[in-house]
């Protein structure tokens, strides 16, 4: 095995964070730690990813969404301390791995449909919620 390889490895063990399984396509809602001079408090970022790009701790997503009528980007690494965490709010149905056309689109031709066929995947670290038991 790769030094590096082993390295980053034993990087992300140590961090502990449990990131769900997300694609492109994919409502997220990311959870982010802001500093406003002393202290610090959470703030929701939620829009569409639209890609995702590295590998390893160097991983990356990038979200977007519509703020008062202006598209905003953000670029998140995935391992990154900042954030709190992140949530799939809803699966999209997508067929490409980078959704930069969406900055053209505006209205209903933005829209993602939603993929009905599978359900959140927990992530690293998470573990799946038990079928409820018939009565």
């Amino acid at each position: 095995m790769n030094v590096i390889e082993q390295l980053e490895r034993e990087e992300i063990a140590r961090l502990n964070k449990t990131i769900p399984d997300f694609e492109p396509g994919d409502t997220v809602i990311v959870n982010v730690r802001v500093k406003e001079g002393e202290r610090t408090r959470v703030q929701a970022y939620e829009g569409v990813c639209i890609a995702r790009a590295g590998g390893g701790l160097n991983e990356n997503f990038t979200v977007r969404k519509i703020s008062y009528g202006e598209g905003v980007e953000r670029v998140f690494p995935v391992h990154s301390p900042m954030i709190d965490s992140i949530k799939v709010a809803r699966r999209g149905k997508v067929r490409r791995a980078k959704l930069y056309y969406l900055r053209d689109r505006r209205g209903k031709s933005a829209r993602i449909v939603e993929r009905s066929d599978r359900a959140a995947k927990p992530g690293k670290g998470e573990k799946q919620k038990a079928a409820p038991a018939a009565e």
